[in-house]
């Protein structure tokens, strides 16, 4: 039996009607595998995931997985947006089994709610140099049963490093120590793309303020110019939506050109403030576009009616990774005719062939920022093709509203605000406040998450499950 139909978390009711026997989290999800002497596997993940989408098609809807997972574990489902506490608890165990880490996020646990091994992402069969998922899950089981001193072992090593405090000296970090932080980060920093090194490329705010704040207390102009040179990268590559405002998760490629399409409000968030910054260290339009579209994408699409901002949109639409925001040439030429779509695909990377996929991200990657006297044209051309894909079927919103992440948009409004002269901005974050402060308390206590009328859960419950 499902037990997900009155879950309030968009992305548990993604789930409700596999035919895994998903428990949410809680007491009585434990109480049944100790009753029934199993493991527990818990899947966390949250809605706008795309790998979570993956193994959810591949393995969660499959009848046969399903009824292996039945047969074998309790099986509990979480919303890490809604539960981050559990996740944090979970994922703590995974890096101390060296694994990186991600989502979804696939733990398995004793009936007490202890893990003993884990992993990520599992296909379903061999693949990607990963055991297939019903293999898994019967060598767990089978080691749960026939070997105990084995999962005793993993459990008290993860319970004692879990337990252990972080590691601290009790002072505080000096000038000196900022400053030796500053520096190695700019020695990090891809001096051709911006961005750490490699592939995949998070924007990492915290990372970019930090170069910020070390370039101004240091006067170091590289640090400035790898802080500049990432924003630049970014409002230019795939990763930014050219016609609707706002940024994707992260890129999978170096140079920030084919993001995993889904959008967060935490990342648009610390993003808006970082791109204002950028706007009055140099006055560059890039920036000030970047910021205001992020506030754009915010009112038309991340606004719910009584003023508060929902989580997330979906990197998925009709079963596909990024159709929403993908153009084939022939498209853009029949929105803008010949003459324009000819000018508008040579400035944003479009080809027959496409640049992704066989199919095209708009950026600006290759042609770089437009002067003035091309953006007014531009700027007409994005609005046709914006009208074109709200034509579209939209990915899935999850309108939760998370307590945390509105306050850190709502702050983000306050200081962008000035920097870029939207008063406007101010009126949009005292709505939201009055929203987060009046409908999301009860009993003197903010809700964390709030979806449907009423707050679904208090800030940062315990974690305990019996």
């Amino acid at each position: 039996m499902n037990r997900l139909m009155s879950a309030s978390s968009p992305y548990l009711l993604q789930h409700r009607d596999n035919p895994v026997h998903w428990w949410e989290w809680g007491p009585d999800a434990f109480a049944e595998a100790r009753r029934l002497r199993k493991p527990v596997l818990i899947s966390i993940g949250y809605a706008a995931c795309h790998w979570c989408h993956v193994m959810a098609h591949e393995s969660f809807e499959e009848p046969a997985v399903a009824a292996v997972m039945n047969e074998l574990f309790v099986n509990i489902k979480v919303d890490r947006e809604e539960r981050p506490d559990v996740d944090h608890v979970y994922m703590s165990a995974l890096h101390a089994l060296g694994e990186q880490g991600g989502w979804p996020l696939t733990m398995f646990l004793t009936p007490e709610g202890e893990p003993f091994w884990g992993g990520t992402y599992f296909p379903k069969e061999p693949r990607f140099g990963r055991p297939g998922f019903t293999q898994v899950l019967r060598e767990i089981s089978r080691l749960y049963q026939a070997e105990p001193e084995r999962v005793a072992r993993n459990r008290d090593a993860l319970k004692q490093h879990l337990a252990q405090p972080a590691e601290s000296d009790g002072g505080t970090l000096t000038p000196a120590d900022l400053d030796r932080m500053g520096l190695r980060l700019t020695e990090l920093i891809d001096q051709e793309n911006g961005g750490l090194k490699g592939a995949p490329k998070f924007p990492n705010p915290p990372i970019l303020e930090c170069l910020l704040r070390y370039a101004k207390r240091a006067k170091n102009g590289q640090a400035r110019q790898c802080f500049l040179l990432t924003l630049e990268r970014m409002a230019l590559g795939g990763i930014h939506d050219h016609l609707g405002g706002g940024f994707a998760r992260y890129s999978t490629d170096e140079r920030w050109l084919a993001p995993h399409f889904e959008k967060m409000l935490y990342d648009n968030t610390q993003l808006l403030e970082l791109y204002a910054l950028a706007y009055a260290e140099t006055g560059r339009a890039l920036f000030q576009d970047a910021a205001e579209g992020i506030v754009a994408w915010l009112e038309r699409e991340m606004t719910i009616p009584e003023g508060a901002f929902a989580s997330s949109l979906d990197a998925d639409s009709e079963g596909q990774e990024g159709r929403f925001y993908v153009w084939s040439l022939a498209e853009i030429r029949e929105v803008l005719g010949e003459e324009d779509s000819a000018f508008f695909a040579k400035v944003y990377d479009i080809s027959e062939h496409g640049n992704w996929e066989e199919t095209n991200i708009p950026n600006q990657l290759i042609s770089g920022e437009a002067p003035p006297e091309i953006e007014w044209r531009l700027a007409a051309m994005r609005a046709k093709l914006l009208e074109r894909r709200a034509s579209r079927i939209r990915p899935g919103l999850d309108d939760k509203i998370l307590a945390d992440w509105n306050g850190l948009m709502i702050a983000a409004l306050v200081r962008a605000s000035p920097l870029l002269d939207r008063p406007d901005w101010i009126a949009l974050a005292q709505r939201a406040y009055g929203f987060v402060a009046t409908s999301m308390s009860r009993n003197g206590s903010l809700g964390h998450s709030w979806r449907g009328g009423s707050p679904s859960s208090r800030a940062l419950p315990s974690i305990t499950p019996s």
